[in-house]
């Protein structure tokens, strides 16, 4: 800290000096001064710096002729009437005076001047070292200004060590609120934080994501800029063009002529100039000169509705102007005031000694030639500035009141130390004249914005308030219909590098933004969510999406319900057939020692029947939602029932072969067949063969309950698992085998007596049953449809109903139709005829 104070003192000797052989000393003017029982300073831009760049160090003198500046006089005169009505006042410190220093701070050397004088101490005029700056009491308590962002840091670092009160009425950058820097900034100006996110609201709200970014050079514009690239960003907006107008710029200079053809090549609609007034200034008459029209200009609150600006020879023409504007307040009496101020007889105005200048910052010899006539003219934009200063000026006299127990009626005077006026400041929450004034944690007040359209439709530039923006959060509320747009049927202005995509198309990126970028439509299975725009995303397992989809849609469950019509017709066929075998093996019991059904295997016939059955009641595995049983049961049943049917018309036809053509040429073979009971042992064997085939399918590769998503994109079919299977394969090979056989001892048998030659009827049956899977084979190779496993159970019931009815059919005809030839004679006379035949050949 004694460091810190040491720099402090040795920059007031260097600037003091500068002051003081510069130009020979004036005194400084009786309306700059004010005593009283505690004093604050002012500093105000009276009149404007010198924009040449300096190549020697030096100081810039104030009080120039043609350097004045009328927005700094007003906000000069409002801290000066709002010290006279609180020192008028009865309850706003009722026996205490209040005094002021105003300065003149029209560039950054008047200003550190100020501020130095501002530390010192009363009497001696110097900054004293101590070790404690708890109890250091400058002359000043508080200080109102300045009013730029560079002036207010320099300012508020070197009051910064003593918790010197500052409340700047027009410092708005988003740094200055860094308490660890800056703890004793507060300000009457809103953050240009909540102004920042104001505009890139503004932008969301017309779809404004192409945008140009100009700023001015110093804190504000380059500080303002980067906050608004980085929020815009964040937001998806992106910057074609970014530039700063430099301090020095000049209408017509080559650095300006690069600018505005820059801006003239980007593509961009919407200009955003975050600029001071002077700069503002500059910027938009080189947009006049290069004839820079139709864009829309988003304008900063520093200069949207200065007359500085507005006053620029032909900027009407250059399109549509929205901004962000400080709430419009006024400062009762102000105009009165001055007015009086003018009409004073303040003597005439002191020469200097040099014509050039005036060494102090303490005087404004305009201000004391001002006649009612002559003086300037309180505009808007002017008269809410003014009413920051005025403000601040309130917000310090309710601290002070505070702080000096004034509450009773009766203030105590004592001494007082800018730290302890700093706590109380930080605590004030009075109406203003209406208005709400207290401060957050980062000395930041509570107030809004408009939002304000320029207004060319009158004889004169004008201005319209579209709405209003308050925080936090930052809130927009704008009525749109009052705004005037410069181009076509008052259509608002696109400002986007890429048009927006149709629905369910992405943004695939071309070149460095994402807001330039080509569509391209999501492909099946995969739709485009609205929060990211750029990538197309799967859709779930259980849903689908067509091409160019917004959207997924869930997915299609099928299987062969039972409530299906073609289900019904299988499900009454299969039915019929069942009770056709129930039948037939009743018919058999009851007729089951005569001829045909001995003929035709006896007892034989009922593991016949009965193996058709069991194929037949696994039909019924296939109607409805697949299940763990259905799966395992419906095909191996089936391929086990059809084998055992097989296995018995194979051998009941090997058997007819070997009784009439091998029982005379080879008695060996035959005897041996009927002793060891070849049939029977046969059919346990054929059947055991499939039994084992298919335990091994269902233990290796089980059937079960499936979702298949991969056949369809917008169905998930319910099925088993069996059809790719090598067990399922194995066993239909296994039938194809026994078909065959069963094929072939019937065909070798054409020739036997008529009662027993079933070649006809089997050859049919079987040659239906391959017809019937060959089908089905056909038809599963280009169908994967929901009704597949209703062709599959169509074959089983087809290759059933074949062998029922070539091999059974018949017979039943005979006992129910023919009982004349189910007789023993009938089949006896058959069996000589055959014999006699084959003596004869």
């Amino acid at each position: 800290m004694l460091l810190c104070t040491a720099c402090l003192v040795g920059l007031q000797l260097l600037i003091s000096h500068c002051w003081a052989f510069a130009c020979h000393s004036t005194k400084p003017s009786p309306d700059f001064t004010l005593p009283g029982d505690y004093l604050l300073a002012g500093l105000f831009p009276l009149h404007s710096g010198c924009l040449q760049v300096r190549h020697r160090p030096e100081v810039t003198l104030c009080d120039r002729p043609g350097s004045f500046n009328e927005h700094g006089y007003h906000l000069f005169q409002a801290m000066r009437l709002g010290v006279e009505e609180i020192n008028n006042s009865t309850a706003l410190l009722p026996n205490v005076t209040l005094g002021y220093q105003l300065y003149d701070v029209c560039s950054d050397s008047a200003n550190v001047y100020a501020t130095l004088t501002v530390l010192s101490l009363p009497g001696p005029h110097h900054i004293e070292l101590q070790g404690d700056l708890l109890h250091y009491s400058p002359k000043v308590l508080a200080v109102i200004g300045p009013d730029t962002t560079n002036r207010a840091a320099t300012t508020a670092a070197l009051l910064s060590p003593f918790l010197m009160p500052l409340i700047s009425y027009g410092a708005s950058s988003e740094t200055l609120s860094v308490k660890r820097q800056y703890p004793s900034f507060l300000r009457t100006i809103p953050n240009d934080k909540y102004q920042v996110e104001t505009m890139v609201l503004l932008l969301q709200r017309f779809g404004w994501t192409w945008i140009s970014l100009v700023g001015s050079s110093g804190d504000y514009g380059q500080l303002g800029v980067q906050a608004l690239e980085k929020q815009a960003t964040d937001q998806g907006i992106c910057i074609a063009f970014k530039d700063i107008v430099p301090f020095s710029a000049q209408v017509g200079d080559e650095r300006m002529q690069r600018l505005m053809r820059h801006l003239a090549q980007a593509t961009a609609t919407v200009v955003v100039v975050f600029s001071n007034r002077p700069l503002a200034r500059v910027f938009f008459e080189s947009v006049v000169l290069a004839n820079l029209t139709g864009k829309v200009w988003v304008a900063s609150e520093a200069w949207v509705l200065s007359r500085h600006v507005t006053g620029v020879p032909g900027i009407q023409r250059i399109g549509t102007v929205l901004g962000v504007a400080i709430q419009k307040r006024t400062v009762p009496g102000l105009k009165a005031f001055e007015e009086a101020y003018a009409r004073a007889d303040k003597g005439d105005p002191r020469p200097c000694h040099k014509s050039s200048c005036c060494s102090s910052n303490q005087v404004c010899r305009e201000c004391e030639a001002f006649t009612a006539h002559t003086m300037p003219k309180l505009k808007g934009f002017s008269m809410s500035s003014a009413y920051n200063a005025y403000r601040a000026v309130y917000a310090v006299a309710h601290g002070l009141h505070q702080l000096l127990g004034c509450a009773s009626g009766v203030c105590s005077r004592g001494r007082v130390y800018p730290w302890q006026l700093l706590e109380q400041i930080h605590k004030v929450n009075f109406l203003l004249h209406e208005d709400t004034v207290m401060f957050n944690d980062n000395g930041d007040p509570l107030s809004s914005y408009n939002i304000i359209a320029w207004d060319w439709s009158g004889p004169k530039w004008t201005f319209t308030v579209l709405g209003s923006s308050t925080w936090s959060p930052v809130q927009l509320d704008i009525n749109e219909t009052k705004i005037q747009w410069h181009g076509k049927d008052n259509q608002v202005p696109k400002s986007v590098c890429s048009s927006d995509c149709l629905e369910g198309h992405q943004r695939v990126v071309t070149g460095f933004h994402h807001c330039c970028f080509e569509c391209v439509p999501c492909g099946a299975g995969t739709f485009l969510n609205k929060s990211d725009l750029y990538r197309c995303q799967p859709c779930g397992k259980e849903e689908w999406a067509p091409e160019g989809s917004q959207t997924c849609f869930p997915r299609t469950v099928v299987f062969l319900a039972c409530q299906e019509h073609t289900s019904w017709v299988l499900l009454a066929a299969n039915t019929l057939l069942l009770l056709l075998l129930l039948g037939t093996a009743g018919l058999f019991a009851w007729h089951l020692d005569t001829p045909v059904v001995r003929s035709a295997g006896g007892r034989l016939c009922f593991l016949m029947l009965g193996s058709l059955a069991a194929g037949s009641s696994s039909l019924y595995g296939f109607f409805g939602e697949p299940t763990r049983p259905a799966c395992l049961l419906r095909q191996a049943l089936f391929a086990l029932g059809f084998t055992i049917f097989l296995s018995c018309l194979t051998v009941r036809s090997f058997q007819l072969i070997i009784i009439f053509k091998f029982s005379t040429k080879a008695p060996t073979f035959y005897h041996a067949w009927v002793q060891n009971h070849g049939a029977g042992l046969f059919v346990m064997i054929s059947s055991a063969a499939q039994l084992l085939i298919c335990l091994t399918w269902l233990v290796v590769w089980t059937p079960l309950p499936t979702r298949e998503y991969q056949r369809f994109p917008h169905l998930v079919m319910l099925e088993c698992t069996e059809a790719n299977s090598l067990g399922f394969i194995l066993a239909f090979l296994y039938n194809g085998l026994l078909s065959i056989s069963a094929f072939a001892c019937s065909y070798l048998g054409k020739d036997l007596p008529e009662n027993y030659n079933e070649a006809k009827c089997v050859t049919f049956s079987l040659l239906f049953n391959f017809m019937s899977w060959i089908a089905f084979f056909t038809t599963a190779s280009i169908y994967d449809g929901k009704y597949l496993p209703a062709v599959n159970m169509l074959a089983g019931l087809s290759s059933l109903s074949s062998g029922f009815g070539g091999y059974f059919l018949p017979k039943c005809y005979v006992i129910l139709c023919r009982p004349d030839l189910n007789s023993t004679e009938h089949f006896q006379a058959s069996i000589q005829d055959y014999t006699r035949h084959r003596g004869s050949t």
